[in-house]
């Protein structure tokens, strides 16, 4: 098995035929994916040069950019926080309400269900940066990837062309939650949810169509493009090829700082998959981590409890792996 760009082995399936497939060979499922592939990729990036176009005729205002902010936030706790901290590591624990609205707001990123979410990321990190792996950019398939077209694989042709995960043996969990299987079926109202509500707002605080137009364009499209790219892919990507490997870890996750202050702390990739439980994920006190802030204000709040974080003895016994490896 094939673990990093370092290594010398070559790349074998590590799964035998007595266990249980990790991705299902479904011609109808393949299809819906990659028809949600095309609606994630091509409609925000059309949408977003619609944007540019109207903005360099009209200018954009504190409206559009209020709305951007807004929206972009509210995702990126949804996806931040909601998907990947909450339902996917489980790194505290939080009431139903809360888990809801969560889940709601991670749908509005337009980046798949609450399930279908977690069963992917879930296989990345078992099999992170080797064969199995759905998305790393350092191999695809029993195919080594360098450079640009690793690149490319991990940031979006791999919604294209891998396999379906197996949720039933990645996301069991969430597959037996009665009430996230009805918010997983209310998933496109939710999409159109996340692009009404700034439609509706421009169009209110401006008073005009073309205000309804804009807020759906940048509260929406724009906001889509930007967090798909940045929060997820770019991590995707970026985050397994470029910045420093503080920690220990038989794979290429890397901190980037510049990823780290767009995408609600998740750049912080090094230290995420050192310590994936952590639902702290800056664990520097200069490391910028958004959603690791807004995780301590629920807890201050009494919404969010069992908040796990690594000791510093942990931490010091991760950095000392990689001084006695360079050693």
């Amino acid at each position: 098995m094939w673990m990093s760009t370092d290594s010398k082995t070559q790349l074998e399936p590590i799964v035998s035929a007595k266990e249980p497939k990790i991705t299902l060979n479904h011609p109808r499922l393949k299809a819906i994916q990659r028809r949600a592939a095309w609606a994630a990729t091509l409609i925000p990036a059309l949408g977003s040069v619609l944007a540019f176009v109207i903005a360099l005729q009209t200018g954009i205002g504190p409206v559009e950019i209020g709305l951007l902010v807004m929206m972009y936030s509210l995702t990126a706790i949804g996806i931040s926080v909601g998907y990947h901290r909450y339902f996917c590591h489980c790194t505290f624990q939080t009431n139903t309400t809360v888990r809801v609205i969560l889940a709601i707001l991670g749908s509005m990123a337009l980046m798949g269900t609450v399930t279908s979410w977690v069963a992917d990321h879930r296989r990345h990190h078992k099999y992170t940066d080797a064969y199995g792996d759905p998305h790393s950019p350092h191999c695809h398939d029993d195919q080594r990837l360098t450079g640009l077209r690793g690149l490319w694989h991990a940031h979006v042709s791999w919604m294209f062309n891998s396999d379906i995960t197996n949720f039933a043996l990645f996301a069991k969990d969430l597959l037996q939650d009665s009430t996230l299987v009805k918010v997983n079926r209310l998933y496109w109202t939710w999409v159109m949810l996340g692009l009404g509500i700034p439609a509706v707002l421009g169009g209110i605080l401006t008073a005009s169509w073309m205000g309804a137009l804009q807020g759906f364009l940048w509260g929406g499209l724009v906001r889509i493009f930007l967090i798909n790219n940045i929060l997820a892919w770019g991590n995707n990507s970026i985050g397994h090829y470029y910045g420093s490997r503080p920690f220990k870890v038989n794979d290429q996750s890397r901190n980037n700082f510049w990823l780290a202050v767009q995408n609600f702390g998740e750049g912080w990739h090094n230290n995420h998959h050192a310590f994936p439980n952590s639902a702290i994920m800056g664990l520097e006190w200069w490391q910028i981590d958004m959603g690791g802030w807004v995780i301590r204000v629920l807890e201050k709040l009494g919404l969010a409890w069992e908040v796990k974080v690594p000791s510093a003895a942990a931490r010091e016994a991760k950095r000392n792996e990689v001084e006695k490896a360079e050693g």
